[in-house]
């Protein structure tokens, strides 16, 4: 550093030439930490705006009217199974008819039918999952304290949590 001090002169037009330096690189060859720090930033100005959007979500009638919609399938499923069983009982005849009639449905449309269903509770799953959370490992097991569910269970128990889910949700060597 001495031989290059004595020909550029002071420490500050020494960093001056250094700042010229990396800022010529960057021209050919971008700042990977910089591009890094912009994505980040972009990622959490796009989280932002979106809990912004959604955090006030407006409680009008349409909205609760929508909300109990999305609530029916479910029930009507339920429902309409045992009412099958009803309708078999009180009506054997007309019952036998429209299960002939649902022989005569083409396979490709039953797959349809069975894929609508399971993204419909599959999507269901995922939302309840992802807004509950995932399934928390007891304290003692995380931090390697414990070597068994039952040392888990037991610093479960001691939070005031139920000890026999904890040790059903996390057995060891799930993780």
């Amino acid at each position: 550093m001495g031989l290059i001090g004595r020909i550029v002169g002071s420490p500050q037009a020494v960093a001056t030439l250094g700042q010229a330096a990396r800022e010529v690189a960057e021209v050919f060859t971008p700042n990977a930490t910089r591009a890094m720090e912009l994505v980040h930033e972009t990622g959490q100005a796009t989280l932002a705006q979106y809990g912004a959007e959604f955090s006030h979500a407006p409680g009008g009638w349409f909205d609760r009217f929508v909300n109990g919609l999305n609530r029916l399938p479910r029930p009507m499923l339920a429902l309409g199974t045992l009412g099958l069983f009803v309708y078999a009982m009180a009506e054997p005849e007309g019952f036998g008819l429209r299960m002939q009639g649902l022989a005569l449905v083409p396979e490709p449309l039953w797959w349809l039918l069975g894929a609508i269903v399971a993204f419909y509770f599959g999507a269901r799953e995922t939302y309840y999952r992802r807004a509950r959370g995932g399934v928390a490992v007891p304290a003692a097991e995380a931090a390697g304290g414990g070597s068994s569910a039952a040392a888990g269970a037991e610093a479960v128990a001691a939070e005031g949590r139920n000890p026999a889910l904890s040790e059903w949700a996390y057995q060891p060597g799930d993780r």
